[in-house]
Protein backbone atom coordinates (compact mmCIF):
# COMPACT_ATOMS: atom_id res chain seq x y z
CA UNK A 1 0.00 0.00 0.00
CA UNK A 2 1.41 3.38 -1.05
CA UNK A 3 0.57 6.13 1.44
CA UNK A 4 1.60 9.76 1.43
CA UNK A 5 1.45 11.21 4.96
CA UNK A 6 1.37 14.94 5.73
CA UNK A 7 1.43 16.71 9.08
CA UNK A 8 1.65 20.43 9.85
CA UNK A 9 0.67 20.38 13.51
CA UNK A 10 4.06 21.72 14.61
CA UNK A 11 6.72 21.75 11.93
CA UNK A 12 6.03 20.30 8.49
CA UNK A 13 6.57 16.60 7.78
CA UNK A 14 5.83 14.57 4.66
CA UNK A 15 6.62 10.89 4.12
CA UNK A 16 5.97 8.27 1.49
CA UNK A 17 5.31 4.88 3.07
CA UNK A 18 5.18 1.82 0.81
CA UNK A 19 4.02 -1.46 2.35
CA UNK A 20 4.91 -0.21 5.81
CA UNK A 21 8.40 1.00 4.89
CA UNK A 22 9.38 4.66 4.59
CA UNK A 23 10.49 5.14 0.99
CA UNK A 24 11.17 8.89 1.25
CA UNK A 25 10.64 11.72 3.67
CA UNK A 26 11.12 15.48 4.00
CA UNK A 27 10.54 17.83 6.87
CA UNK A 28 11.43 20.85 8.93
CA UNK A 29 10.83 21.60 12.62
CA UNK A 30 10.06 25.25 11.82
CA UNK A 31 6.75 26.28 13.31
CA UNK A 32 6.09 28.75 10.50
CA UNK A 33 6.15 28.64 6.72
CA UNK A 34 3.92 25.58 6.39
CA UNK A 35 2.46 26.85 3.12
CA UNK A 36 5.93 27.40 1.67
CA UNK A 37 7.20 23.97 2.70
CA UNK A 38 4.31 21.55 2.18
CA UNK A 39 3.95 21.51 -1.60
CA UNK A 40 7.70 21.28 -2.33
CA UNK A 41 8.04 18.51 0.25
CA UNK A 42 5.19 16.56 -1.35
CA UNK A 43 6.77 16.98 -4.78
CA UNK A 44 10.23 15.93 -3.56
CA UNK A 45 8.99 12.90 -1.66
CA UNK A 46 6.91 11.60 -4.56
CA UNK A 47 9.79 12.19 -6.97
CA UNK A 48 12.19 10.34 -4.68
CA UNK A 49 9.79 7.41 -4.63
CA UNK A 50 9.29 7.49 -8.38
CA UNK A 51 5.54 8.00 -8.03
CA UNK A 52 2.88 10.34 -9.34
CA UNK A 53 -0.04 11.37 -7.12
CA UNK A 54 -2.34 9.03 -9.06
CA UNK A 55 -0.11 6.09 -8.04
CA UNK A 56 -0.99 6.54 -4.37
CA UNK A 57 -3.49 4.36 -2.56
CA UNK A 58 -4.13 6.76 0.32
CA UNK A 59 -3.25 10.19 1.66
CA UNK A 60 -2.96 10.40 5.45
CA UNK A 61 -3.03 13.75 7.22
CA UNK A 62 -2.57 14.83 10.82
CA UNK A 63 -5.66 16.56 12.20
CA UNK A 64 -4.00 18.19 15.21
CA UNK A 65 -4.55 19.51 17.78
CA UNK A 66 -2.60 22.52 16.57
CA UNK A 67 -2.99 26.25 15.92
CA UNK A 68 -5.43 27.17 13.16
CA UNK A 69 -3.12 28.50 10.44
CA UNK A 70 -0.50 25.75 10.30
CA UNK A 71 -2.96 22.91 10.70
CA UNK A 72 -5.21 24.27 7.96
CA UNK A 73 -2.31 24.16 5.45
CA UNK A 74 -1.79 20.43 5.91
CA UNK A 75 -5.47 19.58 5.82
CA UNK A 76 -6.19 21.61 2.70
CA UNK A 77 -3.07 20.30 0.94
CA UNK A 78 -4.04 16.69 1.65
CA UNK A 79 -7.62 17.19 0.51
CA UNK A 80 -6.64 18.97 -2.70
CA UNK A 81 -4.07 16.29 -3.49
CA UNK A 82 -6.56 13.51 -2.83
CA UNK A 83 -9.22 15.16 -4.93
CA UNK A 84 -6.90 15.81 -7.86
CA UNK A 85 -5.48 12.28 -7.80
CA UNK A 86 -8.75 10.51 -7.05
CA UNK A 87 -7.28 9.11 -3.82
CA UNK A 88 -8.99 8.75 -0.45
CA UNK A 89 -7.82 10.99 2.40
CA UNK A 90 -7.66 9.69 5.98
CA UNK A 91 -7.39 11.95 9.00
CA UNK A 92 -5.48 10.87 12.12
CA UNK A 93 -5.05 12.99 15.29
CA UNK A 94 -1.43 14.11 15.34
CA UNK A 95 -0.83 13.24 19.01
CA UNK A 96 -1.38 9.61 18.07
CA UNK A 97 1.94 9.58 16.20
CA UNK A 98 3.78 9.90 19.52
CA UNK A 99 1.58 7.25 21.12
CA UNK A 100 2.05 4.85 18.20
CA UNK A 101 5.82 5.38 18.38
CA UNK A 102 5.81 4.48 22.07
CA UNK A 103 3.66 1.39 21.60
CA UNK A 104 5.90 0.19 18.78
CA UNK A 105 8.93 0.73 21.00
CA UNK A 106 7.24 -1.27 23.75
CA UNK A 107 6.45 -4.09 21.31
CA UNK A 108 10.13 -4.17 20.31
CA UNK A 109 11.18 -4.31 23.96
CA UNK A 110 13.09 -1.05 23.59
CA UNK A 111 11.03 1.07 25.97
CA UNK A 112 12.43 -0.31 29.21
CA UNK A 113 10.75 -1.85 32.27
CA UNK A 114 8.06 0.83 32.53
CA UNK A 115 6.54 -0.48 29.31
CA UNK A 116 5.35 -3.54 31.22
CA UNK A 117 2.69 -1.39 32.90
CA UNK A 118 -0.98 -1.08 31.91
CA UNK A 119 -0.32 -0.48 28.22
CA UNK A 120 -1.13 3.21 28.35
CA UNK A 121 0.80 6.36 27.52
CA UNK A 122 0.35 10.08 28.11
CA UNK A 123 1.31 12.46 25.28
CA UNK A 124 2.08 16.13 25.96
CA UNK A 125 3.05 18.51 23.15
CA UNK A 126 3.48 22.25 22.76
CA UNK A 127 0.27 24.29 22.58
CA UNK A 128 2.06 27.65 22.98
CA UNK A 129 0.71 30.23 25.46
CA UNK A 130 2.57 28.21 28.13
CA UNK A 131 0.10 25.35 27.69
CA UNK A 132 0.24 21.79 26.36
CA UNK A 133 -1.95 19.61 24.21
CA UNK A 134 -2.39 16.29 25.94
CA UNK A 135 -4.18 12.96 25.69
CA UNK A 136 -3.83 9.52 27.25
CA UNK A 137 -3.99 6.46 25.00
CA UNK A 138 -4.23 2.70 25.23
CA UNK A 139 -2.91 0.47 22.48
CA UNK A 140 -5.71 -0.67 20.19
CA UNK A 141 -5.95 -3.13 17.34
CA UNK A 142 -6.11 -0.30 14.80
CA UNK A 143 -3.89 2.24 16.50
CA UNK A 144 -3.99 4.23 19.74
CA UNK A 145 -7.35 4.71 21.45
CA UNK A 146 -7.87 7.91 23.46
CA UNK A 147 -9.14 7.37 27.01
CA UNK A 148 -8.61 10.99 28.05
CA UNK A 149 -8.52 14.04 25.79
CA UNK A 150 -7.21 15.44 23.62
CA UNK A 151 -7.41 18.70 25.53
CA UNK A 152 -5.36 21.82 26.14
CA UNK A 153 -4.18 22.56 29.69
CA UNK A 154 -1.59 24.49 31.66
CA UNK A 155 1.30 22.22 32.69
CA UNK A 156 0.67 22.88 36.38
CA UNK A 157 -2.90 21.63 35.98
CA UNK A 158 -1.57 18.36 34.54
CA UNK A 159 1.15 17.75 37.12
CA UNK A 160 -0.93 15.76 39.64
CA UNK A 161 -2.34 13.52 36.90
CA UNK A 162 1.13 12.83 35.54
CA UNK A 163 2.38 11.94 39.02
CA UNK A 164 -0.45 9.44 39.57
CA UNK A 165 -0.04 7.96 36.11
CA UNK A 166 3.70 7.51 36.52
CA UNK A 167 3.05 5.67 39.77
CA UNK A 168 0.85 3.31 37.74
CA UNK A 169 3.62 2.75 35.16
CA UNK A 170 2.21 5.10 32.53
CA UNK A 171 4.96 6.93 30.64
CA UNK A 172 4.75 10.50 29.34
CA UNK A 173 6.03 11.09 25.80
CA UNK A 174 6.47 14.20 23.70
CA UNK A 175 9.04 16.93 23.09
CA UNK A 176 10.09 17.13 26.75
CA UNK A 177 8.41 20.39 27.69
CA UNK A 178 8.23 21.84 31.22
CA UNK A 179 10.45 19.26 32.96
CA UNK A 180 10.22 21.25 36.20
CA UNK A 181 6.48 20.48 36.27
CA UNK A 182 5.96 17.36 34.15
CA UNK A 183 9.24 15.61 35.03
CA UNK A 184 11.09 13.30 32.66
CA UNK A 185 9.40 12.75 29.32
CA UNK A 186 10.29 9.70 27.21
CA UNK A 187 12.26 10.56 24.09
CA UNK A 188 9.90 9.50 21.30
CA UNK A 189 10.30 11.84 18.30
CA UNK A 190 7.25 12.76 16.28
CA UNK A 191 7.20 10.72 13.06
CA UNK A 192 4.59 11.35 10.38
CA UNK A 193 5.11 7.75 9.17
CA UNK A 194 3.26 6.61 12.29
CA UNK A 195 0.19 8.51 11.05
CA UNK A 196 0.43 6.52 7.81
CA UNK A 197 0.52 3.26 9.77
CA UNK A 198 -2.58 4.19 11.77
CA UNK A 199 -4.43 5.39 8.67
CA UNK A 200 -3.70 2.10 6.90
CA UNK A 201 -4.99 0.02 9.82
CA UNK A 202 -8.19 2.02 10.15
CA UNK A 203 -9.05 2.27 6.48
CA UNK A 204 -8.45 -1.44 5.97
CA UNK A 205 -10.71 -2.15 8.94
CA UNK A 206 -13.40 0.18 7.61
CA UNK A 207 -13.15 2.49 10.63
CA UNK A 208 -13.99 6.20 10.34
CA UNK A 209 -11.03 8.43 9.46
CA UNK A 210 -12.57 11.93 9.47
CA UNK A 211 -10.53 14.85 8.19
CA UNK A 212 -11.81 17.15 10.92
CA UNK A 213 -9.38 19.61 12.52
CA UNK A 214 -8.76 19.55 16.26
CA UNK A 215 -8.14 23.17 17.21
CA UNK A 216 -9.30 22.84 20.86
CA UNK A 217 -9.33 26.58 21.42
CA UNK A 218 -9.96 29.85 19.65
CA UNK A 219 -7.31 31.51 17.46
CA UNK A 220 -5.07 34.10 19.10
CA UNK A 221 -7.23 36.94 17.78
CA UNK A 222 -10.25 35.72 19.77
CA UNK A 223 -10.88 35.20 23.44
CA UNK A 224 -8.17 34.84 26.06
CA UNK A 225 -5.48 32.23 26.76
CA UNK A 226 -7.02 28.97 27.84
CA UNK A 227 -10.33 29.68 26.12
CA UNK A 228 -10.91 26.06 25.14
CA UNK A 229 -13.28 24.71 22.52
CA UNK A 230 -14.87 21.29 22.39
CA UNK A 231 -13.48 18.87 19.82
CA UNK A 232 -15.54 19.07 16.66
CA UNK A 233 -16.91 22.54 17.32
CA UNK A 234 -18.33 24.22 14.20
CA UNK A 235 -15.81 26.10 12.07
CA UNK A 236 -17.71 29.35 12.57
CA UNK A 237 -17.13 29.07 16.31
CA UNK A 238 -13.36 28.92 15.81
Amino acid sequence: MRILAIDTSAGTQVALVVDGVVAARAGTPEGRGHAEHTTPFVHDVLAAGGLEPRDLDLVAVGTGPAPFTGLRVGLVSAQLLGRAAGVAVAGVPSLEAWAQGWFERCADGAAGPSAAGPGEVRVASDARRREVYTARYVAGEHGPVAVDGPRVVRPADLADEVTRERAAGIAVVGPGLYPDVLGDVADVPFDVAHLAAIARLRTQAGEPVPVEPLYLRRPDVHGVPGDALAVGAPEAAR
